[in-house]
């Protein structure tokens, strides 16, 4: 099961590298990962997904991470309310025959074209991961040459900062 877990780290070089490493040498998974700068300089923001098979695994991953001394502050995403977002770009075959069917959809999921070939188009997508992974498979008919996500990020619904609550 698939669970989202915010880590709110200062920002040194190999915090990134530990925190990925006490997960991995637990045996978990991390389905995505992504970190990135926050609205305090000197901090980062590590967002990850990781497979567990219960909430004690889960709570397991927590307790850990709380332990390093780069951790300021980890959340269990799950059990709050929050917005989710992920990007992909997609480069998929795109002759005459297709562009314009792929053009249509590309609207459908209020995608943007962002990169025009002869033969292909790369393609931005962003929304839920249900959004992405429909929109990714509905352009596997006319042929994906490449394809990257950032992986899923997310923020808690709450007017407060979470390292507040």
């Amino acid at each position: 099961m698939k669970h989202t877990v915010s880590a709110l780290v200062e920002n040194h070089p190999g915090v990134l590298y530990r925190v990925a490493g006490l997960i991995a040498r637990r045996g978990y998974n991390i389905a995505s990962l992504a970190a990135s700068a926050t609205e305090e300089e000197g901090l980062t923001r590590i967002s990850i997904v990781v497979d567990v098979n219960d909430e004690r695994e889960l709570e397991q991953i927590q307790d850990q991470l709380s332990k390093l001394v780069e951790v300021i502050h980890v959340v269990n995403m799950t059990q709050i309310d929050h917005v989710s977002r992920e990007m992909a770009l997609v480069k998929v075959n795109a002759g005459e025959e297709h562009r314009a069917d792929i053009t249509n959809l590309v609207a459908i999921f209020r995608a943007k074209i962002i990169d025009v070939h002869p033969d292909s188009l790369v393609l931005e997508v962003t929304g839920d991961v249900g959004k992405v992974d429909a929109f990714c498979e509905m352009m596997r008919k006319y042929g994906i040459i490449e394809i990257i996500r950032t992986g899923e990020i997310f923020i808690s619904r709450s007017p407060k900062r979470l390292i507040d609550n």
